[in-house]
């Protein structure tokens, strides 16, 4: 591949030799985005040190190894690598992925002291991509793995100044800024919070005050009754500061603490948009399981929605999964070559090849009205009715005014005796649930900019901008939508269809 791109008479790749026999802890490799660095890294760095996956153990495999094996090595993810060569993958794997067994919210991940040191001293870089992508979790859990696990992250720098922090964010740490998004410290758009002269946020005592009221609710409650106390806190706090959910807060909170806590080392803070299918690598459309955005289509292929909070006018801001991987990396390799500085790059495609949340939806309800027979797993049949984005009062006004009538038929339906709910009731709380998690996300009024990221990937040379491109002017929206996002989905995050048939049915009674 980079023989092809070398007009500029470059052979050599700045990123390849920069991680040669370097060794990188990964967090969240149990994650989608986890996975599909570690096996980049594999592939296209085959001289790197050593890969440390950094593991929770559970029932099944106390140990991160087992783990690993069973629930990493097995992945479609590295299909690629076990075609192109089984042996050396596996070889690969036996000999420079290194499992730990830890956990990343527990004070130095759960290790003793001396395990902790011989780490730190081990590595040259640390990759964090463990989070709670739970939109709506309870403020406690959020807390403690988007932003309080953050002081392990720093311990380990402490321990090994040398140690680049590659710190995996969200482009929507923005909150609800409105504008042009650039790659820079976010101002929180609701309740002030202190500044400091080095640019980052004073978070200490915002902390504090989080845990007292987390405290304060675990007094008063229990059971189901405290989580759904928890969530509805970590949306109040979120919305008084100027954020639209406990995630997003929650990771900008903690960008403030690594920021403070590593001043003068070596920090790359790497915010993606909305994570999904891989675009080229390692396969076309290779995804595991349902992001943001397949959430609402997936709900339409099943026809349980056909109303949304959203502008079409606005951008809708999609990045294929390798972009991102590939963003990490090139990011890792910089860090290394030049430490001791603080660095903040978006992975997005709003700022160079925006696609409006009107094409978006267009793109998508064509195939499936011109195709939908090839996706098999996500439309059970041609969805009969369109889908609309309208604004979002006239979006409220038209659920909760329909639900309203429909809810007193039910009542009245049962009371006669009939127990079945109402279809029609059951997709407008899908339509209200769906809206209420990810509204936010299809009405923006920001755009995100990755100029920085790009004047990287050109310093880095044409060799590594072919072996790891982060460039989303490379997407077109019509072919990714269409034909590669669609069918990753079917093949790899959706599961085949349970079939009933009078025939089977017949069977297993013979059989009985």
């Amino acid at each position: 591949m980079a023989a092809q791109q070398l007009s500029s008479g470059e052979t050599t790749s700045k990123v390849l030799e920069q991680l040669r026999g370097k060794h990188v802890l990964i967090t969240g490799t149990t994650g989608f985005l986890g996975k599909v660095v570690l096996e980049k890294l594999i592939r296209a760095v085959p001289e790197i040190g050593g890969i440390h996956l950094l593991i929770r153990g559970n029932k099944r495999h106390p140990d991160a190894r087992g783990r690993f094996l069973e629930e990493i090595a097995t992945s479609s993810v590295f299909e690629r690598l076990r075609h192109d060569d089984n042996e050396a993958f596996e070889n690969f794997i036996e000999e420079r992925v290194h499992c730990i067994t830890g956990e990343v919210t527990e004070p130095m991940f759960g290790l003793s002291d001396e395990a902790f040191e011989a780490l730190a001293g081990n590595l040259n870089a640390i990759i964090n991509s463990a989070a709670s992508v739970n939109f709506r979790e309870e403020l406690d859990k959020a807390l403690s793995i988007n932003t309080l696990c953050l002081y392990n992250i720093a311990e380990l720098a402490f321990r090994n100044s040398e140690l680049a922090v590659i710190q995996v964010s969200t482009c929507y740490v923005n909150g609800k800024n409105a504008g042009n998004v650039g790659e820079a410290v976010i101002k929180p758009a609701g309740a002030d919070i202190p500044q400091s002269d080095d640019g980052y946020f004073e978070i200490e005592e915002l902390v504090r005050l989080l845990e007292d009221k987390i405290a304060d609710v675990r007094s008063r409650y229990s059971g189901s009754a405290l989580e759904k106390k928890l969530v509805d806190l970590g949306i109040r706090e979120a919305n008084h500061y100027g954020w639209s959910d406990t995630y997003t807060f929650t990771k900008w909170l903690g960008e403030q603490l690594l920021m403070k806590a590593l001043s003068g080392r070596s920090l790359t803070i790497l915010r993606p948009s909305i994570i999904e299918s891989a675009l080229d690598e390692p396969a076309p459309g290779w995804i595991e399981g349902v992001k943001v955005a397949d959430a609402i289509i997936l709900a339409y292929a099943r026809e349980k929605v056909t109303l949304f909070p959203g502008k079409r006018s606005s951008i809708i801001d999609v990045i294929p999964v390798d972009l991102v991987a590939n963003s990490i990396i090139l990011s890792l390799a910089e860090a290394m070559a030049e430490p001791g500085k603080h660095r903040i790059y978006q992975s997005c495609s709003g700022g160079t090849n925006p696609i409006r949340l009107g094409e978006f939806i267009d793109h998508i309800m064509a195939e499936a009205r011109e195709n939908y027979d090839r996706y098999d797993h996500l439309f059970y049949r041609q969805p009969s009715k369109p889908f609309f984005a309208v604004d979002r009062k006239l979006f409220d006004l038209v659920v909760s005014g329909a639900r309203l009538p429909l809810s007193i038929t039910d009542r009245m339906l049962k009371m006669l005796g009939n127990s079945r709910e109402l279809k029609i009731l059951r997709n407008l709380d899908t339509t209200r649930s769906l809206a209420t998690i990810f509204g936010f996300y299809t009405a923006p009024d920001y755009v995100f900019h990755n100029d920085r990221l790009q004047a990287l990937a050109r310093r880095m040379g044409s060799v590594d901008q072919a072996l790891f491109p982060v460039d989303a002017k490379a997407i077109d929206w019509r072919s990714y939508l269409r034909d590669t996002h669609l069918a990753g989905l079917n093949r790899y995050a959706l599961k085949k269809r349970k079939v009933y048939s009078l025939r089977s049915a017949k069977v297993r009674k013979a059989a009985a």
